[in-house]
């Protein structure tokens, strides 16, 4: 029986993993933490969720019940994930963290500290958009440069980065089968007389709107036709149970940095 953390645990996220882990067979909640302050401290995390009493308390550190633990299931924020797997590399605990919006300096640590932990790390859990990223690499290096790449990304209002992490993993997947550098060539915002569309450009839009959990279109536009991919999450229990099922799979590997390619086994050899 695998033992799992899980993070956030008064938030929406959270609380969805929470209440599914309570229902899949071959792992059990051992720990729940909230950030300090958070009003869910202290409280018997099962009592919020419609679990009833289960014995744990939320708690206000990781640090305080690693120890309990097999993985660490995390969806905070970038700084807080990090210092969450600086936390399980200490203990050799496994973590998978669902966190977007990490910088270039804090990737750089993330992969120091894989070293020595099991982590699995990607902006979306979900199997589908897993698989679309996977369909999006073949699709673009069988098309190649005669179609123009757009992507359009909604999310709720609440969503504090932009654009997604999951666009961004999108147009890095379609700049690398282009031979393209997306430092270069993406484009976040057009406004005004900007000129004919160049061809190397990889289009990313945002919008943020009411509750939408979230969608993404990939729009691959030719002389004549265009092919569009598009991916919709109607709960966020897709992410949830993708992040269990990460938290599965990373357990018993080897240390080292992982995507949910990996756990669904889409990576090339």
């Amino acid at each position: 029986m695998i033992r799992a953390i899980v993070t956030g645990a008064g938030g929406r996220m959270g609380g969805r993993i929470i209440s599914l882990i309570a229902e899949t067979d071959g792992i059990e909640l051992a720990g729940a933490v909230e950030r300090k302050g958070h009003p869910a401290v202290g409280k018997d995390v099962g009592e919020g969720l419609g679990l009833g009493r289960t014995g744990i308390l939320i708690g206000d550190s990781v640090a305080g019940c690693i120890d309990r633990g097999d993985v660490v299931i995390d969806f905070t924020a970038h700084d807080v994930s990090l210092d969450h797997l600086e936390i399980a590399a200490a203990a050799g605990k496994a973590i998978v963290i669902g966190s977007t919006g990490f910088t270039a300096v804090e990737m750089k640590r993330v992969r120091e500290l894989a070293a020595s932990a099991r982590c699995v790390l990607a902006p979306n859990m979900s199997v589908g958009v897993n698989v679309m990223l996977k369909v999006l690499a073949d699709v673009s290096g069988l098309l190649g440069d005669d179609y123009d790449v757009e992507i359009v990304e909604a999310h709720h209002h609440l969503k504090k980065d932009a654009p997604s992490g999951t666009a961004i993993k999108m147009a890095q997947v379609i700049a690398e089968s282009l031979g393209r550098d997306l430092d270069e060539v993406g484009v976040y915002s057009r406004k005004g007389m900007i000129g004919e569309r160049t061809k190397p450009e990889i289009g990313i839009q945002t919008i943020r709107a009411g509750d939408i959990v979230g969608e993404h279109t990939v729009i691959f536009g030719g002389m004549g036709e265009r092919l569009e991919f598009i991916h919709r999450a109607h709960s966020r229990d897709n992410f949830a149970r993708g992040a269990i099922r990460a938290a599965l799979w990373v357990v018993g590997r080897g240390n080292g940095l992982y995507d949910m390619q990996d756990v669904i086994g889409l990576r090339k050899p």
